[in-house]
């Protein structure tokens, strides 16, 4: 068995003049992390691995989220290919993940989160919101064969407020 746990950055500033991978996140989004923690941190597991893309927003939300789920430096990495806004880009990065692990989370951007949830889960969502975070289940020992997964849980934000 697999587990996915699909989590989109949380909401960024616009306001500064930054190339789009150093925009910061807005206060809001410690907010919504602490929201979407809270609810996951029943269902963490205990050898989950963190996959964070580089900009700015979506590697502060995996840094808030690796801190309050204590998991180890060990089993945390920054992956530059997850600096993407396609979907089929996305999934190339997760399927080239070691059969060794078990249970990973992914922190990256719109479009390419909403795709690969819609493409792999049995639910359809029109948009994971920022911090949004799903977690998908397969039956298989391979990250090359995800398909046909189960949608366990969805948090979005707005919903836990």
């Amino acid at each position: 068995m697999k587990k996915l746990i699909l989590v989109r950055h949380g909401k960024s500033s616009w306001n500064e003049d930054l190339p789009d991978d150093e925009r910061p996140l807005k206060k809001r989004a410690y907010k919504d992390a602490d929201l979407v923690i809270n609810a996951f941190s029943g269902f963490k597991n205990d050898r989950l691995t963190i996959w964070s893309s580089y900009a700015v927003r979506a590697l502060t939300t995996a840094n808030i989220f690796k801190d309050k789920l204590s998991i180890p430096d060990s089993r945390f990495e920054v992956k530059n290919d997850l600096y993407t806004f396609n979907g089929s880009q996305l999934l190339k990065v997760i399927e080239s993940c070691s059969d060794e692990i078990d249970a990973l989370m992914v922190f990256g951007h719109n479009p390419a989160m909403t795709s690969v949830v819609n493409r792999l889960g049995d639910q359809d969502f029109d948009n994971i919101p920022t911090t949004g975070l799903s977690m998908i289940e397969f039956e298989t020992d391979r990250w090359k064969s995800l398909k046909h997964g189960k949608t366990l849980l969805y948090l979005f934000p707005k919903n836990l407020r």
